[in-house]
């Protein structure tokens, strides 16, 4: 009930300050949260950014008003937050499929996004495997990368397999890979939480560093570009990833949010969440995804 009740929070209070200067890290510090685990949080149980929801109940508002008044265009336009016609227009045209002058005709189809509820529906009756890991400290070393908050779960976006394929093509990745011996050369996708009051949460490529990774020059590798990542002792659950592509990850992260939080007693907690690449995984394993958790 937590989550929901949270959730519930943060949608009235972006109905309440529609009309202000607001975005996900206002309606975050509303509800006690980092930006960053606000912003993933609400992105999967709602299917949307928050600043997506924002935007998009701005201009479903925007379009009611300028059918029924005789508000001008641009003054529609700084109340819903846009400093410039152009921009609203820009804006308005993509949601509404018309410009806001043709708002204004009688006929002209627009489009209405009500205000999102939370109801309670039964849920479950199908099986969800999960393990439950502790990890001692772990040391990394890694290709690592700072990105926006808002990146995580915003719809198109491809920052983070862009990273990947370009850390591939400039053959970074292979030089992690040798490190490590044969048939356990496993990559590792690291991320960071994000700190108080930064907009940015780090994610790493790399691979692991025990007694079976050869030795090698930490200042050197530093010189290339590479990092060493450390992790303290953490309990994690862990979930494994069937699929093709990544989306299998957004699923099984779907499933910790709707169905592992709310029936276990489980928080998550503020450190490294990362997935396992195995060299040699299971028969369409996609990857293994360890999420760091506490008891409530």
């Amino acid at each position: 009930m937590a989550w929901i009740e949270m959730l519930q929070q943060a949608i009235n209070y972006m109905e309440e300050h529609l009309l202000d200067d607001i975005n996900y890290e206002d309606v975050a510090d509303m509800v006690y949260m980092s930006s960053y685990e606000f912003h993933r949080t609400f992105s999967i149980m709602a299917g949307m950014t928050a600043n997506a929801y924002i935007r998009n109940r701005r201009l479903s508002l925007a379009g009611v008003e300028l059918m029924e008044t005789d508000e001008k265009v641009i003054d529609v336009a700084l109340k819903y937050g846009y400093d410039t016609p152009e921009s609203f227009t820009k804006a308005f045209t993509r949601f509404h499929g018309v410009s806001p002058k043709f708002a204004k005709k009688q006929g002209t189809k627009l489009c209405l996004f009500n205000p999102l509820k939370i109801k309670i529906s039964m849920e479950g009756g199908k099986s969800m495997d999960y393990r439950m890991e502790v990890k001692e400290e772990q040391r990394f070393i890694c290709l690592a990368r700072a990105f926006s908050n808002e990146s995580i779960n915003e719809e198109g976006n491809h920052e983070i397999p862009d990273f990947w394929d370009e850390c591939y093509k400039a053959n970074l990745v292979e030089v992690l890979r040798q490190l490590r011996p044969e048939g356990k050369k496993d990559l590792y996708g690291l991320c960071s939480p994000a700190l108080e009051g930064k907009t940015t949460f780090d994610y790493g490529i790399g691979v692991i560093v025990d007694d079976e990774t050869k030795e090698f020059n930490q200042s050197e590798m530093e010189l290339k570009g590479y990092h060493i990542w450390t992790t303290s002792k953490q309990q994690y659950v862990v979930f494994e990833c069937f699929g093709e592509n990544g989306d299998c990850i957004s699923e099984a992260w779907n499933q910790f949010f709707k169905e592992f939080l709310p029936q276990m007693g489980y928080e998550a907690s503020d450190h490294t969440d990362y997935e396992i690449y195995f060299e040699n995984g299971k028969l369409g394993l996609f990857c293994e995804l360890w999420i760091p958790v506490k008891k409530c």
